[in-house]
């Protein structure tokens, strides 16, 4: 039993309650603790409040009490008071200032109060302003300067780290203004993906936006069959302040999961730089008609039912716009602008209503509310180096580590979860110091640790919120499906992987929940959860699901109408004065109940008659029978349309007393039988035959069984099997102890317990006595239930479905066979689900409402008029499958005189059978006889047929195989004729050739260049118009494509190398520029050309072999005669002189230079032959006197643009290159306007060669392209004209 819980009472006798007061009022909040001691703490905000000249603090005994003085609108918040455990919240609300009418007063001009009649009739109308309660608290004016308020820290993007990276790219945050549009894009590679991604849209930390849907909100999402890439779009429109914040998105596929943070910035409307801001806070007033007028700027007309509305349209006018109305429609004031928001920041509350009435400010409400919030400028905190992130993202059991960087090394810092100081405690938190650095790490995250951490230095503290990901619960048990019958309890019962976890049960797609009927009920024990449904009706049909956020798992639930069957029907009695008279009945049901009638009359319990109803058995006793209970009885089970109707005969036996002997007599005709008539009797039940007989003296009675089925030329030489004699109510002899045989007055009794099968055939009864003799036979047939058939048969399985096949029963139980009930389940289950409750006459059956790829097994039962038999042994498992879709993309690849070759890709729906692979067949045009185009199946999608007739017209198709049979074919749109199709040579120079390839000596070269031309063209390489040579060049050719190969290539190699394709007198060439570089050698003639002071100046001659290209720069080292240790002076230096300065005094130096170019550095240096020493202090030098050199330069083109013309879709480069000292300022233009900031194109600046680079150009993109260079010398300008052609594709050149 739970321990019941504690009742927390309050530390406070007298709490603090909410107060209205009004600006600069003072403000007294008291509270009253039940103990006198105990210490009282004052909050704001969650912050601790100190005495100072704004708060007033004071503790008289167990009286506490808090004043606020001068209370302005920032006090208008949340305040606590907390002793103990105890805390009692409370507000302080600020009452608005009422401004006085001060029409008159502030207007400086009557004109601006009266305005003209000619004037007033044309007022401009300004769209309505958004209410104050729809724009957010995030946000404020740009006014004067100010920029809006930054995002409060619960708006920060979230920070949780990806898991795997689905994303190939994710949604960016982005800014749009009041009633815009903005769309977000998020693209999944779904290459390595089994299944279609799901994705979810979320805003803030919870808030699922797939319910959201509608005006305001779209969610879109396509495929690219091609590049394999999921792409989501959530499209905001038309937005409101109000849509603002932090967003993410989600993209789970099975056990891959990833999530993407996003801010969305929602501007209000923006004044013009150069405003009166103090126009807009100015009232607006209402006409007679109903229409609103806009004021005259820098007048006040107050009146009317909409004083005191704000109209912010000036906000969204431009300068001019308003200068021209203010010109029109007021006396503009000749004094300078004034900064009324920087006067207001600055003023004390108090002289708001001053300021106001000053600058002419009628709504001073507006001004307030627009004043708070603005944007505080944020003090660079003094305690903190590195505050936490916004938000950390961490899995269950994980451990994660928080951090900050303090100012002081020693600075204490606590930590905080949710308010509360966090105490290490075992190995749950640890805390670490490490100089600046703090720690706190976390162990084995449980979804407790979710929460807001806070670390605190001083007065001054960090916040970051924590998100414990739990991972995913999957399903380890599936739900069953059942079949059940009305009225029963059902259970859905799964099995998951973690105890604890959380489950949502869905019916046909809607979440269960429990309700006051307590129709549903939800069980959790560990790892099971159970779905109980209690008194199942029709409406429970259906398909049920529980979900984790792992997995799913489907069951379907069916529900039959019960059917009340008649185990024993009542029988017709014939019952003797003074007997008991029984009628039994048995039903299948146990819970029915029902009414006895007598010829149409409801039998009522009495001294004589008793009513009973145990179980399934219901029974009508009549004790000491009389004429008057002769008669028709009925019972009518309740609630259903039919009843069980017997007769009671009263039989009235006279006995006149003879002296004389009477011979025997038996008497069956009394039961309405005659002597040849059968008695049924069911397997297993108790067989009892009542003779009546006659005969004085008492006779014997003899029962013999002959052979089944005797006839009556066989009775007279009767061969029994068992005789019973019964003489004086004893019996004679007793072969078997199931048989019981007595005699009384009147009749003769054979009994046996428990009929089976072998006590079926003829029994014979003799009745003897000195009088005489008689015999009567009486044929017993023993019925039961059928033999259970043998194992079913699958004849052929489909998508949710399967056609079984049986025998009937070898015995039918010797009652016909009415029908069969089948039953399947799956294959890894223990439960058997009834696929129908009337039983099925024939032997062929289709099952269906099955899940495809699940294993199943079905089993058969016989029913005839006694019952059902045992079950069938299981037939072999099997799985529903559908055929695949037909193969998609089915095209002629090649075709020659006798041969065809055919591709196709594979089925769009491929099920979940395995492929067993593709069937190709072929026929003439007109035909129908399908031809096989090889035998069995093949696993590829390309296929070449063979030994075709020449010229003949050919119709092909395809077929995609699995186990449940063919798919529908693929067929060509028409017939194709099997002739060779001659195609000219044609080159298909990869773009990365075209220009010259580059390689470094020792690395391999293999060309590949595709062509195409049939028949195959005879392909011929050149080097520089000579043959080459196939000991130094390996050449492979094949039908579509020519390679060339360099193991290891040398400088020898380079040159121009030409390929030609030929077909008889039709060829095509190209050609291919290969570059071989190698190191550069050492740099020559290494001076030093001149030493004075710490400097020395050196000069030297390139190098002799520059490596096959161009030398981009030199490495010039300095080591000291003394050492010997070489340091680096300069790097990539271009120029062949230089200066080396801050050389130490007293020192002589040597050095040395490396070339360097594309490859690397030279491998040797050249060392300088002489050495240079730093005299030491003491030696004046006299510099040289020379005139100063001006090295300015106007900018030049040392290398023009090149005209060119390029294939749309494949990026683009101008290049030119100019010198100019000062660096000249670079500007690019096409057709003469600036594209400097547009994203598509791209410039390089390197070395003073200028490249620009076109992304993807299209035919918009052609014409003429101007680069302009600028420096204080002067300009120069160079143009090209540039020309997109569109892609010319193989299907065009056909044409």
């Amino acid at each position: 039993m739970p321990e019941p819980t504690k009742k927390i009472v309050s530390a406070f006798t007298k709490k603090p309650k909410t107060q209205t007061a009004e600006i600069g009022a003072t403000v007294i909040f008291e509270a009253e603790t039940e103990k006198p001691d105990v210490k009282v703490r004052w909050q704001r905000d969650s912050k601790d409040i100190s005495s100072s000249d704004k708060y007033t603090i004071s503790a008289e005994g167990n009286k506490h009490s808090l004043t606020i003085n001068n209370a302005v609108h920032e006090d208008a918040v949340g305040y606590a008071v907390i002793a103990g455990v105890s805390k009692v919240k409370f507000e302080l609300k600020i009452k608005e200032l009422e401004v006085k009418e001060l029409q008159k007063a502030v207007s400086p001009d009557p004109a601006a109060v009266d305005p003209k009649p000619e004037e007033a009739k044309e007022p401009k109308e300004a769209p309505p302003a958004p209410s104050e309660s729809t724009a957010p608290d995030t946000s404020g004016p740009v006014l004067d300067g100010v920029a809006p308020e930054a995002l409060p820290e619960s708006h920060h993007p979230d920070t949780r780290q990806d898991l795997t990276g689905l994303f190939t790219e994710k949604p960016h945050s982005g800014e749009v203004n009041a009633g815009e549009n903005i769309s977000f894009v998020a693209r999944v590679c779904g290459e390595s993906l089994l299944k279609k991604p799901t994705v979810k849209w979320f805003k803030g930390k919870w808030m699922d936006l797939a319910s959201k849907s509608g005006k305001h909100l779209q969610l879109k999402e396509h495929y690219d069959r091609n590049n394999k890439v999921y792409t989501f779009e959530m499209h905001v429109i038309a937005a409101k302040p109000n849509f603002a914040g932090a967003y993410r998105c989600e993209v789970s596929s099975r056990d891959k999961f990833d999530s993407c943070n996003f801010d969305l910035v929602v501007h209000e409307a923006r004044t013009t730089e150069g405003f009166d801001i103090r126009s807009a806070f100015r009232r607006t007033s209402t006409s007679a008609g109903g229409k609103k007028k806009m004021g005259e700027p820098g007048s006040s007309t107050d009146g009317g039912d909409d004083s005191g509305e704000l109209d912010f349209s000036a906000l969204l006018k431009k300068r001019d716009s308003f200068l021209k109305t203010g010109q029109r429609a007021v006396h503009m004031s000749t004094e300078p602008d004034v900064d009324v928001w920087d006067i207001l920041q600055k003023a004390p509350p108090s002289e708001y209503e001053k300021i106001a009435f000053q600058y002419g400010i009628t709504d001073l409400r507006g001004m307030l509310k627009r004043l708070k919030k603005m944007k505080k400028e944020e003090k660079k905190s003094a305690a903190f180096l590195r505050k936490l992130d916004p938000a950390y993202q961490v899995e269950k059991g994980h451990k994660i580590k928080l951090q900050i960087e303090v100012a002081n090394p020693d600075a204490e810092v606590k930590w905080l979860k949710n308010g509360q100081e966090i105490h290490p405690t075992g190995s749950k938190y640890i805390f670490e110091s490490v100089g600046n650095k703090r720690f706190l790490t976390i162990n084995n995250c449980t979804l407790a640790d979710d929460a807001a951490y806070t670390c605190v230095v001083g007065d001054e503290k960090t916040v970051t919120e924590l998100f414990v990901k739990e991972p995913p619960v999957l399903i380890v048990r599936n739900l069953e499906d059942q079949m059940v019958m009305k009225g029963e309890r059902v259970e859905f019962e799964c099995e998951v992987s973690e105890e604890g976890a959380q489950v949502k049960w869905e019916k046909d797609g809607v979440e269960l929940t429990r309700d006051e009927s307590f129709k549903y009920r939800f069980k959790k024990d560990g790892c099971k959860h159970v779905l109980i449904i209690n008194d199942v009706t029709k409406e429970d049909c259906g398909h049920y699901r529980v979900k984790t956020n792992g997995g799913q798992s489907f069951a379907e639930l069916m529900v039959q109408e019960k059917e009340l069957e008649v185990y024993q029907s009542i029988a017709d009695l014939t019952v003797k004065a003074k007997d008991q008279a029984v009628f039994k009945c048995e039903v299948s049901d146990e819970n029915v109940k029902g009414i006895w009638y007598k010829n149409g009359v409801e039998v009522k319990p009495d001294a004589r008659t008793n009513i009973t109803h145990i179980g399934r058995i219901h029974k009508l006793t009549i004790d000491d029978v009389k004429p008057e209970d002769e008669g028709d009885y009925t019972f009518v089970p309740e609630g259903y349309a039919f009843n069980l109707s017997a007769k009671l005969n009263f039989l009235e036996v006279k006995i006149d007393f003879v002296p004389r002997q009477d011979p025997p007599k038996i008497h069956l005709d009394c039961m309405g039988r005659t002597t040849d008539s059968t008695i049924l009797v069911v397997a297993g039940n108790k067989l009892r035959l009542d003779v009546p007989i006659t005969g004085d003296p008492a006779p014997t009675v003899v029962w013999t069984k002959g052979e089944k089925g005797s006839s009556k030329e066989e009775e007279s030489h009767p061969e029994p099997r068992h005789t019973w004699t019964v003489k004086n109510g004893e019996v004679l002899t007793d072969s078997d102890g199931r048989v019981h045989v007595e005699s009384t007055k009147g009749h003769c009794i054979f009994t046996i317990e428990g009929a089976e099968r072998q006590d079926e055939g003829v029994y014979s009864v003799i009745v003897r006595n000195p009088a005489g003799e008689d015999t009567a036979d009486i044929n017993v047939k023993v019925v039961d239930v059928p033999d259970p058939p043998e194992a079913p048969r699958i004849l052929s399985v489909g998508e949710d479905s399967c056609v079984v096949q049986w025998d009937p029963p070898l015995f039918d139980g010797g009652q016909p066979v009415i029908g069969y009930v089948l039953e399947r389940k799956k294959k890894k289950s223990y439960r058997w689900m009834r696929l129908n409750f009337d039983p099925y006459k024939e032997t062929t059956y289709e099952a269906k409402r099955m899940i495809e790829g699940v294993a199943y097994e079905m089993r058969i039962y016989a029913v005839n008029a006694i019952g059902m038999s045992r079950p069938s042994a299981a037939s072999q498992p099997f799985v529903p499958v559908a055929p695949t879709s037909e193969p998609t993309g089915l095209c002629v690849d090649d075709i020659s005189d006798t041969t065809i070759s055919l591709k196709w890709r594979a089925p769009e729906r491929m099920g979940s059978a395995e492929l067993e692979g593709y069937g190709v067949e072929y026929c003439k045009e007109g035909s129908d006889e399908w031809i096989p185009a090889f035998s069995g199946l093949t696993d590829r999608t390309s296929v070449i047929i063979r030994d075709l007739p020449t010229g003949e017209k050919m119709q092909f198709r395809v077929r995609a195989y699995n186990m449940a049979g063919p798919s529908a074919p693929a067929t060509l749109q028409q017939a194709v004729t099997i002739r060779e199709i001659m195609q000219r040579p044609k080159i298909w120079l990869p773009r990365n050739l075209r220009q010259t390839l580059i390689k470094k000596v020792g690395e391999t070269i293999n060309l590949v260049i595709p062509f195409q031309g049939k028949p195959r063209p005879q392909v011929t390489w050149t080097k520089n118009d000579e043959i080459l040579d196939p000991k130094q060049v390996s050449l492979r050719n094949s039908d579509t494509d020519t390679i060339l190969f360099i193991r290891r290539s040398e400088r020898k190699d380079s040159g121009k190398y030409d390929v030609k394709v030929q077909i008889e007198n039709v060829e095509d060439k190209a050609e291919v520029n290969i570059q071989i570089v190698d190191l550069p050698g050492p740099p020559q003639n290494l001076k030093v050309m001149d030493v004075w002071g710490f400097n020395v100046a050196l000069e030297w001659k390139p190098p002799k072999d520059n490596g096959n290209c161009d030398i981009t720069g030199y490495s010039i080292q300095k080591a000291d005669k003394k050492t010997m240790e070489w340091y680096t002076v300069y790097d990539q230096y271009r120029r062949t002189n230089c200066v080396v300065s801050d050389l130490i005094m007293g020192n002589e130096y040597v050095f040395r230079v490396y070339a360097i170019n594309m490859v690397g550095l030279s491998p040797e240096p050249c060392l300088s032959k002489d050495s240079a020493y730093i005299q030491k202090t003491g030696i004046v030098y006299k510099h040289p006197s020379y005139k100063e050199h001006d090295f300015s330069e106007a900018p030049k083109f040392t290398h023009p643009l090149v005209s060119r013309s390029v294939i749309s879709g494949y990026n683009a480069t101008l290049s030119c290159s100019v010198r100019g000292i000062p660096k000249p300022k670079i500007t690019w233009y096409k057709n003469k306007m600036d594209i400097t900031n547009e994203a598509k194109y791209r410039m390089f600046s390197n070395q003073g060669v200028l490249t620009l680079e076109i992304r993807k150009p299209c035919p918009f993109d052609g014409g003429v392209y101007m680069c302009k260079a600028v420096n204080s010398s002067g300009e120069d300008i160079v143009e090209c004209k540039l020309e997109v052609r569109p892609q010319i594709t193989k299907e065009d050149i056909k044409k």
